[in-house]
């Protein structure tokens, strides 16, 4: 929808308490409803990253995802129900989202997107949250943002523990690719190691605050800066990310 469409009453009763906010107001909902976000993954941080996005009012959230519900799913990915087991995630949580609000627009891709669709699908998007749970599927989902220069918010939770990065993908700054080689060595997940929950909705809820503030242009995203969250403690920290100039994708000689 384009700037400057006129706010309707039930949109102002809806998103009220948005408006109300300091330096938000009807532009940074008018921002929200104009935005196009990319949600790759609909698993336990992707439910609650796109749940929250969409219930803030995003206009159009696309989801990505090929797999199927799960039983073992239901424990952590609140977007599916247990009438759900057997269908695709992406139709699943489509009625989640629209369930939630019925004014925003969901498009649903139900397959694995190879380096050039992903960078297509993010050419058209204000940014996109990576909510996979490989390192194969994060590291091209980096490579295609800075390819086309759209923001990234990436997320990972395990066990006790999860971490929230911005990525801008502007000239200088650092990528993913910067914090993690990409042999795939990293790799753990959930399926072997366990998690807790809750912990997923924590990280999936900070990448929806961290996008909304991107799109609305409000406060400081984490840009250049990695949040480390151990919930057994319940302690947070922040640490400086620095850009790697032998980085293969957005060092001083890219492959």
């Amino acid at each position: 929808m384009p700037m400057g469409f006129a706010m309707r009453d039930r949109e102002r009763v809806r998103y009220s308490r948005q408006i109300q906010l300091p330096d938000f107001g009807e532009e940074g909902q008018e921002r929200l409803r104009s935005a196009r976000v990319l949600v790759v993954g609909v698993g336990g941080l992707g439910s609650a990253a796109a749940m929250y996005l969409a219930a803030a009012g995003v206009g159009h959230v696309v989801l990505s995802d090929y797999d199927r519900v799960d039983l073992s799913n239901l424990q952590r990915q609140i977007a599916h129900r247990s009438r759900d087991v057997g269908r695709l995630k992406v139709d699943s949580a489509r009625d989640t989202l629209l369930a939630l609000n019925p004014e925003i627009e969901v498009t649903v891709i139900a397959r694995a997107l190879d380096d050039a669709e992903l960078a297509e699908e993010a050419r058209y998007c204000n940014a996109v949250v990576d909510a996979c749970d490989n390192f194969e599927t994060r590291f091209a989902i980096n490579r295609a943002c800075h390819r086309v220069g759209v923001p990234l918010v990436s997320g990972a939770a395990v066990g006790l523990a999860g971490q929230v990065a911005v990525f801008s993908h502007q000239r200088g700054a650092p990528c993913y690719h910067c914090l993690y080689q990409d042999d795939g060595s990293a790799d753990e997940p959930c399926a072997r190691l366990g998690i807790l929950a809750p912990v997923v909705g924590i990280v999936g809820a900070v990448q929806a605050t961290e996008t909304l503030k991107l799109l609305a242009g409000l406060g400081e995203p984490l840009i250049g800066r990695l949040l480390l969250i151990d919930a057994l403690t319940m302690t947070w920290r922040t640490l400086r990310l620095r850009r790697d100039p032998a980085c293969s994708t957005c060092g001083d000689q890219p492959e």
